[in-house]
Protein backbone atom coordinates (compact mmCIF):
# COMPACT_ATOMS: atom_id res chain seq x y z
CA UNK A 1 0.00 0.00 0.00
CA UNK A 2 1.31 3.52 -1.22
CA UNK A 3 1.95 5.65 1.45
CA UNK A 4 -0.70 8.14 -0.23
CA UNK A 5 -3.34 5.27 0.42
CA UNK A 6 -2.36 4.29 3.61
CA UNK A 7 -2.83 7.97 4.99
CA UNK A 8 -6.62 7.92 3.07
CA UNK A 9 -7.49 4.81 4.90
CA UNK A 10 -6.40 5.71 8.20
CA UNK A 11 -8.27 9.29 8.04
CA UNK A 12 -11.54 7.57 6.75
CA UNK A 13 -11.06 4.53 9.37
CA UNK A 14 -10.49 7.26 12.08
CA UNK A 15 -13.71 9.41 10.63
CA UNK A 16 -15.69 5.99 10.80
CA UNK A 17 -14.62 5.00 14.29
CA UNK A 18 -15.51 8.86 15.70
CA UNK A 19 -18.61 8.63 14.04
CA UNK A 20 -19.54 5.44 14.89
CA UNK A 21 -18.53 6.58 18.95
CA UNK A 22 -20.24 9.86 19.26
CA UNK A 23 -23.79 8.20 17.99
CA UNK A 24 -23.85 7.72 21.84
CA UNK A 25 -21.95 10.31 23.31
CA UNK A 26 -23.35 12.58 26.08
CA UNK A 27 -22.11 15.59 27.89
CA UNK A 28 -20.15 14.29 30.96
CA UNK A 29 -22.69 13.99 33.64
CA UNK A 30 -20.57 13.05 36.56
CA UNK A 31 -22.43 10.15 37.66
CA UNK A 32 -20.78 7.05 39.34
CA UNK A 33 -19.11 4.31 38.30
CA UNK A 34 -20.24 0.69 38.58
CA UNK A 35 -17.82 -1.34 37.08
CA UNK A 36 -13.89 -1.85 36.53
CA UNK A 37 -12.12 -1.87 33.13
CA UNK A 38 -14.70 -2.35 30.95
CA UNK A 39 -16.64 0.63 32.68
CA UNK A 40 -13.76 2.85 32.07
CA UNK A 41 -12.44 2.55 28.99
CA UNK A 42 -16.61 2.81 28.03
CA UNK A 43 -16.45 6.30 29.82
CA UNK A 44 -14.89 8.77 28.27
CA UNK A 45 -16.57 7.50 24.97
CA UNK A 46 -20.16 8.63 26.21
CA UNK A 47 -19.27 11.62 26.60
CA UNK A 48 -19.20 14.13 23.95
CA UNK A 49 -16.73 16.98 26.16
CA UNK A 50 -14.20 14.56 26.93
CA UNK A 51 -14.53 12.52 23.40
CA UNK A 52 -14.31 15.72 21.63
CA UNK A 53 -11.02 17.09 23.31
CA UNK A 54 -9.09 13.61 23.36
CA UNK A 55 -9.82 13.24 19.31
CA UNK A 56 -8.65 17.53 18.80
CA UNK A 57 -5.51 16.48 21.13
CA UNK A 58 -4.59 14.05 18.63
CA UNK A 59 -5.46 16.61 15.57
CA UNK A 60 -4.22 19.56 16.41
CA UNK A 61 -0.67 17.28 17.63
CA UNK A 62 -1.47 15.83 13.74
CA UNK A 63 -1.10 19.14 12.18
CA UNK A 64 1.55 20.56 14.20
CA UNK A 65 3.71 17.99 13.35
CA UNK A 66 6.89 16.57 15.16
CA UNK A 67 7.32 16.42 18.06
CA UNK A 68 3.97 17.43 19.22
CA UNK A 69 2.28 14.77 17.30
CA UNK A 70 4.24 12.28 19.56
CA UNK A 71 4.16 14.97 23.00
CA UNK A 72 0.53 16.35 22.83
CA UNK A 73 -1.03 12.64 23.27
CA UNK A 74 1.89 12.13 26.06
CA UNK A 75 1.52 15.03 27.99
CA UNK A 76 -2.41 14.64 28.11
CA UNK A 77 -2.97 11.63 29.76
CA UNK A 78 0.11 12.52 32.35
CA UNK A 79 -1.66 15.54 33.52
CA UNK A 80 -5.00 14.39 33.45
CA UNK A 81 -3.33 11.72 35.92
CA UNK A 82 -2.30 13.91 38.18
CA UNK A 83 -5.51 16.01 38.21
CA UNK A 84 -7.52 12.62 38.91
CA UNK A 85 -5.14 12.79 42.13
CA UNK A 86 -6.11 16.48 42.96
CA UNK A 87 -10.08 15.75 42.01
CA UNK A 88 -9.84 12.34 44.77
CA UNK A 89 -8.14 14.33 47.45
CA UNK A 90 -10.79 16.92 47.34
CA UNK A 91 -8.21 20.15 46.33
CA UNK A 92 -10.48 23.10 45.42
CA UNK A 93 -10.22 24.19 42.09
CA UNK A 94 -11.93 26.17 39.36
CA UNK A 95 -14.82 25.47 37.99
CA UNK A 96 -14.37 22.25 36.58
CA UNK A 97 -17.25 21.90 33.81
CA UNK A 98 -16.50 25.25 32.49
CA UNK A 99 -12.57 24.55 31.87
CA UNK A 100 -13.73 21.15 29.97
CA UNK A 101 -16.29 23.34 27.80
CA UNK A 102 -13.18 25.89 27.39
CA UNK A 103 -10.92 23.00 25.98
CA UNK A 104 -13.68 21.91 23.07
CA UNK A 105 -13.83 25.37 22.05
CA UNK A 106 -10.60 26.51 22.12
CA UNK A 107 -8.84 22.89 21.02
CA UNK A 108 -11.53 23.29 18.24
CA UNK A 109 -10.69 26.85 17.42
CA UNK A 110 -7.08 26.16 17.10
CA UNK A 111 -7.59 23.59 14.88
CA UNK A 112 -10.43 25.49 12.71
CA UNK A 113 -8.12 28.71 12.23
CA UNK A 114 -4.65 26.21 11.55
CA UNK A 115 -2.66 27.85 14.34
CA UNK A 116 0.92 26.95 14.74
CA UNK A 117 1.69 27.09 18.35
CA UNK A 118 5.39 27.15 19.77
CA UNK A 119 6.10 23.84 21.32
CA UNK A 120 5.90 24.86 24.58
CA UNK A 121 2.72 27.13 24.65
CA UNK A 122 1.16 24.01 22.85
CA UNK A 123 2.09 22.22 25.55
CA UNK A 124 0.94 24.13 27.90
CA UNK A 125 -2.27 24.88 26.68
CA UNK A 126 -3.18 20.81 26.84
CA UNK A 127 -1.37 20.68 30.28
CA UNK A 128 -3.95 22.90 31.19
CA UNK A 129 -7.20 21.62 29.61
CA UNK A 130 -5.69 18.07 31.11
CA UNK A 131 -5.92 19.25 34.81
CA UNK A 132 -9.87 19.50 34.27
CA UNK A 133 -10.41 16.63 32.43
CA UNK A 134 -8.58 14.80 35.12
CA UNK A 135 -10.09 16.21 38.02
CA UNK A 136 -13.69 15.51 37.09
CA UNK A 137 -13.04 12.00 36.75
CA UNK A 138 -10.88 12.37 39.91
CA UNK A 139 -13.79 13.43 42.08
CA UNK A 140 -15.72 10.21 40.37
CA UNK A 141 -13.20 7.72 41.07
CA UNK A 142 -13.67 6.61 44.83
CA UNK A 143 -16.84 5.16 43.41
CA UNK A 144 -15.80 2.68 40.99
CA UNK A 145 -15.76 -0.98 41.70
CA UNK A 146 -12.28 -1.27 40.76
CA UNK A 147 -10.57 2.27 40.45
CA UNK A 148 -7.50 0.54 39.42
CA UNK A 149 -9.39 -1.50 36.67
CA UNK A 150 -11.76 1.17 35.87
CA UNK A 151 -8.30 3.68 35.20
CA UNK A 152 -6.51 1.42 33.06
CA UNK A 153 -9.66 1.23 30.40
CA UNK A 154 -10.46 5.26 30.99
CA UNK A 155 -6.76 5.71 30.03
CA UNK A 156 -6.58 3.36 27.18
CA UNK A 157 -9.62 4.88 25.59
CA UNK A 158 -7.91 8.31 25.78
CA UNK A 159 -5.18 6.79 23.88
CA UNK A 160 -7.45 5.48 21.24
CA UNK A 161 -9.48 8.49 20.79
CA UNK A 162 -6.15 10.71 20.61
CA UNK A 163 -4.72 8.36 17.91
CA UNK A 164 -8.52 8.88 16.20
CA UNK A 165 -7.31 12.42 15.90
CA UNK A 166 -3.69 11.61 14.79
CA UNK A 167 -5.78 9.48 12.15
CA UNK A 168 -7.96 12.36 11.05
CA UNK A 169 -4.79 14.67 11.09
CA UNK A 170 -3.39 12.50 7.92
CA UNK A 171 -6.04 14.55 5.41
CA UNK A 172 -4.29 17.65 6.14
CA UNK A 173 -2.16 16.00 3.37
CA UNK A 174 -4.25 16.95 0.58
CA UNK A 175 -5.53 19.88 -0.19
CA UNK A 176 -9.21 19.21 -0.41
CA UNK A 177 -8.22 17.19 3.36
CA UNK A 178 -7.04 20.15 5.39
CA UNK A 179 -10.17 22.32 4.51
CA UNK A 180 -11.93 19.28 6.11
CA UNK A 181 -10.22 18.95 8.71
CA UNK A 182 -10.26 22.51 9.41
CA UNK A 183 -14.14 22.36 8.89
CA UNK A 184 -14.13 19.97 11.57
CA UNK A 185 -12.40 21.86 14.01
CA UNK A 186 -14.93 24.29 13.89
CA UNK A 187 -17.92 22.17 14.68
CA UNK A 188 -15.78 20.80 17.69
CA UNK A 189 -15.47 24.67 18.40
CA UNK A 190 -19.19 25.61 18.35
CA UNK A 191 -20.21 22.33 20.26
CA UNK A 192 -17.67 23.84 22.44
CA UNK A 193 -19.43 26.69 22.67
CA UNK A 194 -22.36 25.35 23.46
CA UNK A 195 -20.71 23.08 26.29
CA UNK A 196 -19.36 26.54 27.73
CA UNK A 197 -23.21 28.55 27.62
CA UNK A 198 -24.54 25.26 29.47
CA UNK A 199 -21.81 25.20 32.18
CA UNK A 200 -21.98 29.04 32.98
CA UNK A 201 -25.90 28.76 33.10
CA UNK A 202 -25.97 26.40 35.88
Amino acid sequence: MSDRNFRISAAVAAVAGVLLISGSAQAHTGTGLPGGFGSGFWHPLNGADHLLAMVSVGLWGAFLGRPLIYLLPVIFPTVMAVGAVLGMVGLPAPPVEIGIALSVLVLGSCIALAIRAPVWVAAIIVAAFALFHGYAHGRELPSAADPVAYSAGFVLATGLLHVAGIGIGALNAYRWGSIAVRLVGGLIAATGLWFLQAAVSV
